[in-house]
């Protein structure tokens, strides 16, 4: 990595911003055409002249793509480019709500599995598949509300061809005995469904609640990449309002 003149308005090459950050001299090019970076002034021969001014929208821009994703952060850095502050304030917005409502859904997650933890198992059933009416005895409830959280999409019998009868599994009565618990804890339908639709795809609440550990590690890691960004988002945002620090310099030689 190349040492970055100490003086703003020294003059910078592509190559000196692509070094600083470990990229290519295109991609700084390609950058700047793309509207991240503010436009460089052209000297006489029609080089791009940059200054500390572009090496910190530069360093903003990653930043925020690594926290947040390479078009979020795009349309950030276009906004300010355009003096669009407020555009630019809306995405990030955006980006933090997206990232606390990933949280809730983690944090129902975890206190739907200690629920379920806390629980006795239900009772093993020599029974291989079950009616409706079979399953809404065993859980105490009606058919009704059977068809209402199949509707949710906590549930999915199969039907018999000929007489369009639901069928339920063992995995469905697990669904159903889970859909139960957490309803009488309180879960909305939507929530339930969600979780459902996780233990289905993780395979067992074992690998759901190693996935959600995972997954709320990586909300952590993106939450402190997006604090690093949103800083360096800041000082690019006031390096801008003092213009005269970030001109070039004619007696800056390479």
């Amino acid at each position: 990595m190349t040492t970055v003149p100490t003086f703003k308005s020294r003059v910078l090459r592509p190559i000196d911003l692509a070094r600083a950050v470990g990229l290519s001299a295109q991609a700084v090019r390609n950058y700047e055409d793309d509207g991240i970076l503010p436009p460089a002034v052209r000297s006489a021969n029609g080089y791009r002249q940059y200054t500390y001014l572009h090496l910190s929208a530069l360093e903003a821009f990653l930043a925020l793509a690594r926290a947040a994703s390479h078009s979020s952060a795009r349309d950030i850095m276009r906004a300010v480019n355009s003096d669009r502050l407020d555009d630019a304030l809306e995405v990030v917005d955006t980006v933090h709500s997206q990232l606390l409502k990933d949280r809730q859904t983690v944090r129902t997650i975890q206190s739907s599995l200690a629920a379920i933890d806390s629980e006795a198992p239900g009772k093993q059933s020599r029974i291989s598949t079950f009616t409706i009416g079979d399953l809404a005895h065993r859980l105490g409830v009606t058919s009704t509300t059977l068809r209402g959280w199949e509707q949710a999409g906590i549930l999915s019998p199969t039907r018999h061809a000929s007489t369009g009868h639901r069928h339920y599994t063992g995995e469905d009565v697990r669904d159903a005995e889970l859909a139960h618990l957490l309803r009488r804890g309180g879960q909305r339908l939507s929530s339930i469904a969600m979780i459902i639709r996780e233990i289905r795809n993780a395979g067992s609440t074992t690998a759901l609640r190693e996935a959600t550990t995972q997954w709320h590690a990586r909300l952590n890691e993106q939450g402190r990449a997006l604090l690093r960004a949103s800083g360096l988002l800041a000082n690019y945002v006031n390096e801008r309002a003092v213009p005269n620090e970030n001109t070039p310099s004619e007696a800056a030689p390479f």
